[in-house]
């Protein structure tokens, strides 16, 4: 059984650094429940304090996912119609275009809410959607590198107890 759980675990850290990039999966949680399982195992003690402090970050990650294109719109000089136009249209775009619109929800949404701001500075509000994608692959980013960490953790903690993995009695 432990195997088992040894190999779903780590399927789960891998899908979970995918899930960086796809905005289907939450990547950061998904590898975190890798590392759960690994502690699952008999092989490997629970550590309540390890699995709590990393949820929290898993958390952290997935909550401020949905708020980093909007403050990407603000930082490229948006308005709060094009923060507002960046929460609407991630909404709108998930609804209508899935895992797409994520990408570009937040981008259609803060040019339109530029363009009803200022109809006649088309510059501003590209700029302004232009902020919101930065924040999107900034986003990416961020929750690449800590599914990478929590990845890099289970490989450790695997490490750390082969030996138990692998006695034949």
């Amino acid at each position: 059984m432990d195997i088992f759980l040894l190999i779903t675990g780590f399927l789960l850290a891998l899908l979970g650094i995918i899930g960086s990039f796809l905005p289907v999966l939450p990547g950061p949680l998904t590898s975190w429940f890798g590392l759960l399982i690994l502690h699952f195992t008999e092989a490997v003690p629970m550590n309540w304090t390890f699995l709590g402090i990393t949820l929290g970050i898993a958390i952290v990650i997935w909550i401020i996912d949905y708020f980093i294109p909007a403050m990407g719109t603000k930082k490229f000089g948006g308005t709060r119609y094009g923060v507002i136009g960046t929460m609407l249209g991630l909404i709108v775009g998930i609804l209508f275009l899935g895992p797409f619109g994520l990408i570009l929800g937040p981008f259609a949404g803060a040019f339109i809410g530029e363009m009803i701001n200022d109809n006649k500075n088309s510059g501003k509000a590209l700029k302004a959607a232009f902020g919101s994608f930065i924040g999107f692959l900034t986003s990416a980013f961020l929750k690449f590198i800590a599914a990478l960490i929590f990845t890099g953790l289970y490989i450790t903690k695997f490490w750390e107890y082969k030996a138990l993995f692998f006695t034949f009695e």
